[in-house]
């Protein structure tokens, strides 16, 4: 029965990516198939926590997000959870020897938008490292278990497409994040009087970091680089797009990739996985 309440958990966390991104669940799913259920299970973890930063405005999100970080030691500790998103991530932490300091470091980081709503260089940094980078990292950890040489060569690269992802997440959610939640992610940048020049800057330091992803996606296990690279194209797209766009339109419209663009997307990548162009 222990398997059936494990399996189950797991399930629970393949939904959640599933009804949450249908981009990244489809890469999830290129991924060889002893990789996904702790792909799911990190997934889940982060999506959720996300949800009560930026969802819950009605609940006491300090109060809720502290229970999650109890919630989630415990787990970890006790190798058990009754919530069953949690229970799939307690038992990917403790399988993979997933770094705590990675996890403390994601909700440090979704504490922030709790409390911030300007950054400086500095704490973007901090909050781009833990909201995004370590979520790399721990994916990094499942695919290179037991492979501490590999898994280091690959900790920049990593850290560069978390980063990457995470900027044109804030340029696509430039709408919701400043204008219905007076945030903004980029110290100095006044988007009452965004320019040409400061949206094309933010672009080049973007395209910058999937330049550095890119050198370590072609180094990924075959077994995992497919699923990974489908990803960065994705968003590689996002910001292709995006840049075709004025800055009172990115403040006006938030932009996503077709499902026909994807569809194209996804045969290109194909080929150059099959051709060894990857």
């Amino acid at each position: 029965m222990k398997q059936l309440y494990d399996d189950n958990a797991f399930d629970c966390s393949r939904i959640t990516a599933k009804n949450y991104s249908t981009s990244f669940s489809f890469g999830i799913r290129l991924f060889k198939k002893k990789y996904r259920p702790a792909i799911y299970a990190i997934y889940g973890f982060v999506r959720f926590a996300d949800e009560i930063v930026d969802t819950f405005n009605n609940l006491d999100q300090k109060k809720t997000l502290d229970k999650l970080k109890s919630d989630t030691m415990e787990a970890i500790r006790s190798g058990f959870s009754t919530n069953p998103i949690l229970h799939s991530f307690q038992k990917t932490v403790r399988d993979f020897q997933i770094d705590e300091i990675y996890i403390t470091s994601f909700l440090n980081s979704m504490e922030m938008d709790l409390t911030k709503k300007r950054y400086s260089e500095t704490e973007i940094k901090e909050y781009i490292y833990g909201s995004a980078e370590v979520v790399g990292l721990m994916c990094l950890k499942v695919f290179y278990k037991g492979r501490p040489d590999e898994f280091n060569e690959l900790i920049y690269p990593a850290r560069k497409l978390g980063e990457a992802f995470q900027k044109i997440n804030f340029l696509r959610d430039i709408r919701s994040d400043y204008l219905s939640n007076g945030r903004s992610y980029f110290p100095g940048v006044d988007f009452d009087n965004f320019t040409v020049e400061q949206k094309q800057k933010t672009e080049n330091n973007i395209a910058d970091d999937f330049s550095e992803a890119c050198k370590g996606i072609s180094k990924l296990n075959s077994d995992v680089k497919l699923g990974v690279y489908l990803a960065y194209c994705y968003y590689l797209q996002l910001l292709k797009k995006i840049r075709r766009t004025s800055p009172g339109q990115l403040l006006n419209q938030r932009y996503r990739v077709s499902n026909l663009t994807k569809f194209f997307i996804l045969i290109k990548a194909w080929l150059y996985y099959k051709l060894g162009i990857i």
